[in-house]
């Protein structure tokens, strides 16, 4: 059955399409509208919890086509708002699927608008910017009234929407004959991949985000890994003091939500984008080599550059010459805006966690 609807954005541009995934009791879904660039991966992009509060636009015409399994969710379940597609397969065509992920989307609670011309949404998005919206089948009236009432994602702690409640060990996958080492992740919205990337060097024990380094420090980390999350990085609460107390005490890596956060710890500024990094195509130059990265993105918010005291820039984004890489002077700490455990190059970004397993080796002879 047929269920039409329609997407409002707080300007007032309206979208028809019809219903999909599940449905909200009031007929209304709200959040932030960003796009998405990526032609696969739909799933990892949709469980990715740095998409806490917002409403994905895929803009590749057809969406679900190899359904969903849980081998490849980023977390325990989805946070987006919702998501919007042009076509929503009819069928999956992959041994690997264990669902729909229409059905998936139904299951999980997760609304969306199938049949939307994404192609319009994006060029408007592109030139007005993210802006908070709202769908579903509702008046659209109450749409109307709905995107105006969203708040969107600036000034909102998100992350602690999404952090994990109580530690937990994932022990190490290590197989090169080298010890592994012990390092603790702080959770601010830490996606499964990258955990599996840093087993692979260390017995890794995820803390929620509010730990204190007091307590960080108390683990005997050999290093500790500051993860990607959702939002408005001076909006997370205590993130800054956290991570003051342990630069200089042990190495630090961070990934996009996490690079943010180095950066204001240090004193750098941080500022929204227009619209956005969020696909799997973004070329980065390594300054140090000259090597172009096909990477992956999602962040709404950036590091201003030359705003960082002790540290150097170590990648540009080539589209908009973003700061997309920092590493401090006289610490031992280094971040990357993108998604190095990601495979779109396909791993043209994965050396960053070996050196991550070297700066941890270096400084534990001193």
């Amino acid at each position: 059955m047929i269920r039409p609807g329609v997407l409002v954005l707080s300007d007032g541009e309206v979208f028809e399409g019809e219903a999909i995934g599940a449905a909200p009791a009031n007929g209304i879904t709200s959040g932030e509208v960003v796009f998405n660039t990526v032609l696969t991966g739909y799933q990892e992009v949709i469980t990715d919890p740095s998409y806490a509060g917002q409403i994905i636009t895929f803009t590749y015409p057809h969406i679900g086509n190899y359904g969903v399994t849980p081998l490849d969710h980023e977390s325990r379940r989805p946070f987006c708002r919702g998501v919007i597609v042009r076509e929503m397969a009819r069928r999956r065509s992959s041994w690997r699927a264990t669902d729909d992920l229409d059905a998936y989307l139904a299951e999980q609670g997760i609304a969306g608008l199938a049949g939307v011309d994404t192609r319009r949404l994006t060029s408007h998005i592109r030139d007005a910017g993210a802006m908070p919206g709202a769908f579903g089948t509702a008046a659209e009236s109450d749409l109307r009234a709905a995107a105006r009432a969203e708040p969107g994602t600036d000034g909102v702690d998100l992350v602690a929407t999404v952090t994990r409640t109580e530690p937990e060990l994932f022990p190490t996958t290590r197989d090169d004959g080298r010890a592994p080492h012990r390092v603790v992740a702080l959770d601010f919205g830490l996606k499964a991949t990258i955990v599996r990337h840093l087993q692979t060097i260390a017995t890794v024990e995820v803390v929620p985000a509010a730990t204190a380094a007091a307590d960080v420090l108390a683990r005997n980390p050999d290093g500790v890994f500051l993860s990607n999350g959702p939002g408005d990085p001076e909006a997370v609460v205590g993130a800054v003091e956290t991570i003051s107390g342990l630069l200089g005490k042990v190495p630090v890596f961070g990934i996009c939500l996490g690079h943010q956060l180095l950066a204001a710890t240090l004193g750098g500024e941080t500022y929204k984008l227009p619209f956005g990094h969020h696909g799997g195509n973004h070329p980065v130059r390594n300054l140090a080599t000259g090597a172009v990265e096909i990477t992956s993105q999602n962040h709404n918010f950036c590091v201003a550059d030359t705003s960082v005291p002790g540290a150097d820039i170590t990648h540009i984004n080539l589209n908009d010459h973003t700061v997309e890489g920092l590493r401090c002077r006289d610490l031992a700490a280094f971040s990357v805006q993108y998604h190095p455990e990601a495979g779109p190059g396909p791993h043209d970004s994965r050396y960053l966690f070996a050196e991550f397993d070297e700066l941890m080796t270096r400084t534990a002879r001193g």
